[in-house]
């Protein structure tokens, strides 16, 4: 073999090493969202909120129920539209009260498990919703849990006992933030660990926009679904600038370090009951009566939001897979929407939004119009759910 052959391989080998160890280090899909646990005490109405504005590449989504059976509770529960066999839940409740969902982590692995056995959180969370009433039973469901987990990421969880928390999971251990000790009664994660190595993981600027932004509904125990859904999602600040871009002039804005990105696929907010005071309160029917997945699907900019309640017939069918390739009509809309938002600048490095058309001088942005659809129907199934309460 002569030398320029050998130099080749060499060559070759190094590059196949470099390529391995940035696929290890950086990887190709970037799971990433933005979410909150509410306790009750911080909504006027009195009831928790689990909520989860969702990032991913997989775009397309469909809310669908799944009956009880002989394995344990049933559920309704975020999909990937692909997902016939409705085996990975990305955020749900189940008929006892209980309701999970997730963020990705990147700074709290701490093993050599390979990536093809990693990124199931989804099944975790299929089991949760099948099996858990209370945050204590995720608990021992994570305790009894078979290792490694092929997890990282910080679960959130709600129950009907008013019990909400953080679990910051990774393959072998978890680190947990309880919502009754949190700073007027708002937890909030993205995409690292509090928990985990400092400086590590993605969100940071996300969750300081988060902050900012909820910080006087906090302060004023004020922090409702339509908070999360309406203003979080759906507004252009930057803590980093200490900027709100959402109004302003400049027409094209650079898709960055913004709470809606490019990659936002749902935005939904989880509005449990009145603590009780005993799981023997909890029934099925008591469940679909109280509990409300208020769900955005699609690029949340421009999401309409539906009420979705956990029973047979509580999924709109706009939201279900009705369509081809399980898609649903209403994420297929907020997509071609999200496409023309998205569509003025081409840059293979980068992605502009056209802030016009999301909000403009006269009230017809996309954003606009989809806030004031919202309104209406925040009010009609909030004053249903009361009349149904007394």
């Amino acid at each position: 073999m002569g030398f320029s052959s050998i130099f080749l391989r060499m060559r070759n080998s190094f590059l196949l090493s470099i390529i391995l160890t940035a696929a290890t280090l950086f990887p190709a899909a970037v799971f990433a969202c933005t979410s909150a646990i509410i306790a009750a005490d911080a909504n006027p109405y009195g009831r928790p909120i689990l909520w989860k504005h969702r990032d991913t590449s997989t775009i397309d989504n469909k809310v669908e129920y799944i009956p009880a059976n002989q394995e344990g509770f049933g559920y309704v529960a975020l999909f990937n539209a692909a997902d016939a066999l409705l085996r990975e839940a990305w955020m749900g409740m189940n008929d006892a009260g209980f309701a999970v969902m997730n963020t990705a982590s990147y700074n709290i692995k701490d093993d050599r498990v390979p990536a093809k056995d990693m990124d199931k959180e989804g099944i975790l969370m299929t089991r949760a919703l099948r099996t858990c009433r209370t945050v204590d039973d995720f608990r021992r469901l994570l305790d009894s849990y078979p290792r490694p987990m092929g997890v990282e990421a910080n679960f959130g969880v709600i129950d009907a006992l008013g019990n909400g928390a953080y679990f910051e999971t990774n393959n072998h251990s978890y680190v947990v933030y309880d919502l009754a000790d949190a700073p007027n009664g708002v937890l909030i994660r993205t995409n690292y660990s509090h928990s985990g190595r400092p400086n590590e993981g993605y969100g940071h600027v996300r969750e300081a926009n988060a902050n900012c932004l909820i910080c006087d509904y906090a302060r004023k125990c004020q922090v409702t679904p339509e908070v999360l859904t309406e203003v979080l999602s759906r507004t252009f600040y930057n803590d980093q600038l200490n900027k709100d871009y959402t109004l302003s002039e400049n027409k094209h804005l650079l898709d960055q370090d913004y709470i809606p990105r490019f990659k936002s696929t749902a935005t939904i907010a989880i509005e449990g009951c009145h603590p009780v005071s005993s799981l023997e309160d909890i029934t099925p029917a008591f469940v679909a009566d109280q509990y409300i997945m208020w769900t955005g699907i699609g690029y949340p900019p421009v999401s309409e939001i539906r009420a979705v309640r956990c029973k047979a017939d509580g999924v709109p069918l706009e939201l279900r897979g009705i369509l081809p390739n399980g898609h649903s009509p209403l994420c297929d809309e907020a997509k071609q929407k999200r496409n023309d938002v998205f569509a003025p600048i081409k840059s293979k490095r980068n992605k502009y939004i056209d802030l016009s058309k999301l909000y403009n001088a006269q009230g017809t942005g996309y954003a606009q119009e989809a806030i004031k659809l919202n309104s209406e129907t925040y009010r009609i199934e909030r004053l249903y759910r009361d009349i149904i309460s007394q």
